[in-house]
C-alpha cells in the first residue's frame, strides 16, 4: 500500500468515527452504545483499508475501548484473551507438525500420482487434497503448503506467471478449496471457533462438533464438484496433459516408507479427530482443549517433529492480535447494547421473513460484506451479536440465524482481498478480477446449499425452536 493510500484510509476512518460520534444519540442506543458504534466503525475502516497493519489497528481498538467509556482496560483485555486465542496458537503447531514431519509432501504427491496426466484431474487432486487438510488445519498454512507443491509442479513444466491457465485454475482453485473444506469441521477455521464461542458465550448455546459437521461435511461434499466445473470451464487449460506430473514417481520413491516423525504426527492427529468427534456427547472434551492438548504432544521428549523456535517462526501473530481484537470488540458491543440496536434499525422486519429466505438473506450479506470487511473474524464478530438478537426475538435458536454467518464468513469467493488468497494471488498467475466469474458461480451454490441443508437438518437438531 501507498502512503498516500495509507493516510486516505486513516483520514476515512478518523473522519467517520468523528462524524458518527458528533451525532446525537439515536433513540433506543445507551451512550457507551453510541460510542462503541463510532468505535467499531473506526476499526472496520482501517481494517478494510489497511491503512495500519491488521494487527495494529486490533491493538488500538483495544485502547481505544476506555479511552471512549466503552470499557475499562482490564474488562478489554480480559475479552481480548478467548479460548479462540489459543486455539490459533495450536492449530498453527499443528500445521507445522505435517510440514515439518514431511507428510504435506507425501500425501500431496500420492494424489497426483493417482490423478495421472490429465489436467483436469491434476486440478482436482490439488482442491481435494486442500480440501481435506482444510477441514483440520487452518486455511492460511494449508494453502500455502499446496501452493508449494504446484510452484515445484510450474517450475518443471516450464510455466511462468500469466501465461497459463492450467496454473491460473490451480492458483484459484487452491484457496478456494481451503474455505470449503475449512467448513467442513468446526477444528478447520478460526472463524469457526470463534463464532461458535460468540454463540455459547452470548446466547448460552452449544453446537456440537458432529451437529456442525452435519452440515459441513456435505457442504464440502456439494460445492467442491461445482468450484471445480467452475474453474475447468471459464479457465479450460491449454494442455490437455501434463507431462511433468510423471516425474512425482520418482519422488514418492525417494521419500521412501513413512518415518517416524511422519507416524507420530498421524498418531496425535488422528487421536485429536477422534476426541474431537467424542465431544459430541463429553462436553469436557472442548474442541479448542483437544487441539492444545494435541499441540502439546507434539512436543513430548522423543517426538523429534519441530522445536519450539521453528512453529514460533511459523505462527502468524498478526492473526492472533485480529482474533483477540475482534473478540474484545464484539463482547464490547453485547454489552453496551449496540448489537441489539442494530437489530432493530436494519433488521426489525427480517423476523417476518419465511425461513428459507431470511437464511439466504443473511448467507448473500455476509458474502457481500467481504467485499469491504476483507477479514473473517471482523466479519463474525460484527454481525454474529445481532443475529443472535434477532433469533431470540424470533423465538427459534440462535444457532439457526448464527450459523448461516459463521460459515458464510468463509466464502471469500468473489475477490482475492481475503488473507487465504493473497497467499496465491501474490505469486501472479493470475489477475483480481479473474476471480470473479468462477467466485460468483460458487457463492451462488455455496447460499443455496447451506440454505438448503440448514432447512433440512436445522429441525433435527433442534435450531428451528428455542
Amino acid at each position: 500500500m501507498t502512503e498516500r493510500r495509507a493516510w486516505l484510509g486513516l483520514g476515512a476512518a478518523i473522519g467517520l468515527g468523528a462524524l458518527l460520534l458528533a451525532l446525537p444519540t439515536p433513540a433506543g442506543l445507551s451512550p457507551e452504545g453510541h460510542r462503541m458504534g463510532a468505535l467499531f466503525a473506526f476499526a472496520t475502516v482501517l481494517w478494510a483499508t489497511e491503512a495500519f497493519p491488521v494487527a495494529v489497528t486490533a491493538l488500538l481498538a483495544l485502547a481505544l475501548q476506555p479511552l471512549l467509556g466503552v470499557a475499562p482496560l482490564g474488562v478489554a483485555f480480559q475479552t481480548f484473551i478467548s479460548p479462540v486465542f489459543f486455539f490459533v496458537i495450536a492449530m498453527f503447531a499443528i500445521a507445522q507438525a505435517f510440514v515439518s514431519s514431511g507428510l504435506d509432501r507425501r500425501f500431496a504427491l500420492w494424489l497426483l500420482a493417482h490423478a495421472g496426466t490429465d489436467s483436469r484431474r491434476v486440478l482436482a487432486a490439488f482442491m481435494i487434497g486442500t480440501a481435506t487438510i482444510s477441514t483440520i488445519v487452518s486455511d492460511v498454512p494449508c494453502t500455502a503448503i499446496f501452493m508449494a507443491m504446484a510452484l515445484g509442479l510450474f517450475e518443471r513444466m516450464g510455466i511462468r506467471p500469466g501465461e497459463s491457465n492450467f496454473a491460473k485454475s490451480v492458483m484459484i482453485g487452491i484457496p478456494i478449496a481451503a474455505f470449503i473444506g475449512g467448513v467442513g469441521t468446526p477444528a478447520g477455521s478460526a472463524i469457526n471457533v470463534l463464532g461458535l464461542g460468540l454463540l455459547e458465550q452470548q446466547a448460552k448455546v452449544a453446537v456440537s462438533f458432529l451437529a456442525w459437521m452435519a452440515i459441513g461435511i456435505p457442504m464440502v461434499v456439494a460445492l467442491l464438484p461445482v468450484a471445480w466445473w467452475a474453474l475447468v470451464t471459464v479457465y479450460p487449460s491449454e494442455r490437455p496433459t501434463i507431462g511433468a506430473v510423471e516425474a512425482v514417481g520418482a519422488e514418492r520413491a525417494a521419500l521412501g516408507p513413512l518415518g517416524r516423525a511422519e507416524i507420530r504426527t498421524m498418531a496425535i492427529v488422528g487421536t485429536m479427530v477422534a476426541l474431537w468427534v467424542a465431544s459430541t456427547w463429553i462436553r469436557q472434551l472442548d474442541v479448542v482443549l483437544v487441539s492444545v492438548l494435541g499441540a502439546a504432544a507434539l512436543f513430548f521428549p522423543g517426538m523429534g517433529i519441530f522445536t519450539w523456535a521453528t512453529v514460533q517462526r511459523s505462527t502468524g501473530w498478526d492473526v492472533l492480535l485480529v482474533i483477540g481484537g475482534v473478540t474484545s470488540l464484539g463482547a464490547a458491543s453485547a454489552k453496551t447494547g449496540l448489537a441489539a440496536w442494530l437489530v432493530d434499525a436494519a433488521l426489525g422486519g427480517a423476523a417476518g421473513m419465511a425461513p428459507i429466505w431470511l437464511l439466504a438473506a443473511i448467507s448473500v450479506f455476509t458474502i457481500l460484506v467481504h467485499l469491504v470487511v476483507t477479514i473473517g473474524p471482523v466479519i463474525v464478530a460484527v454481525v454474529v451479536p445481532p443475529m443472535i438478537v434477532l433469533a431470540e426475538r424470533a423465538g427459534v435458536n440462535p444457532a439457526l440465524y448464527a450459523l448461516p454467518v459463521i460459515f458464510s464468513a468463509s466464502c471469500a469467493f468473489l475477490l482475492p482481498l481475503d488473507a487465504v488468497t493473497l497467499v496465491t494471488y501474490s505469486r501472479g498467475y493470475y489477475r483480481m478480477h479473474e476471480m470473479w466469474r468462477p467466485g460468483l458461480v460458487v457463492s451462488a451454490a455455496w447460499v443455496v446449499v447451506m440454505t438448503a441443508l440448514l432447512m433440512l437438518l436445522g429441525p433435527g437438531l433442534g435450531w428451528f425452536t428455542r
